[in-house]
């Protein structure tokens, strides 16, 4: 077996692929990638009278799209009653990330971070009680957010679209780790 030196062994470690940590509610769902010479193509989601069919129970009342500049964090957006459902495109890169603050939740606490995009074709269920936000990874282009909301929006003063400052989870959650 090889040996190392002092110094690299000090430094020593063994990264961690088992399970991780999750939040309860939060779904993430791999979808298929069609491609071809010709480019690529992903089903998003097929809706039976607005039921969306890879997601029991989540009826789709709006689809949105959004554009994060480069680098920009725009986070964290919270709702009482809104259920969110993102789709970033594989050619874009976003660090997402994602807290749970119900009182009294099995996983109250917990802050979660995940990649969406870069290469990968996948949906992420967020709860309501889920605050969740994004930062944009690319230095040079834009990234695109599809997401289907099962609450219409409204201006109306009382409406499902709650704020935190982008920082209540503490500045290092938006790091790029480096492992």
């Amino acid at each position: 077996m090889t040996q190392f030196n002092d110094r690299a062994q000090a430094s020593y470690s063994v990264q961690d692929y088992s399970k991780r940590t999750r939040i309860e509610g939060l779904e993430l769902v791999e979808l298929k990638r069609f491609n071809d010479d010709g480019g690529s193509m992903t089903e998003l989601g097929r809706l039976d009278e607005g039921l969306h069919r890879q997601l029991p129970g989540f009826t789709v009342r709006q689809v949105n799209y959004s554009v994060i500049e480069p680098l920009a964090i725009k986070a964290f957006h919270l709702h009482k009653r809104q259920t969110d459902v993102w789709f970033v495109p594989p050619t874009d890169k976003l660090l997402v990330v994602v807290a749970d603050v119900r009182k009294g939740s099995p996983t109250e606490g917990t802050v979660l971070r995940m990649v969406l995009g870069d290469g990968n074709s996948r949906l992420v269920r967020i709860p309501p009680g889920v605050a969740h936000g994004c930062r944009n990874l690319r230095t040079g282009q834009t990234a695109q957010v599809i997401y289907f909301v099962d609450v219409q929006f409204s201006t109306d003063a009382q409406c499902d679209e709650g704020r935190i400052p982008w920082d209540h989870f503490g500045t290092e959650v938006w790091e790029v780790a480096r492992e």
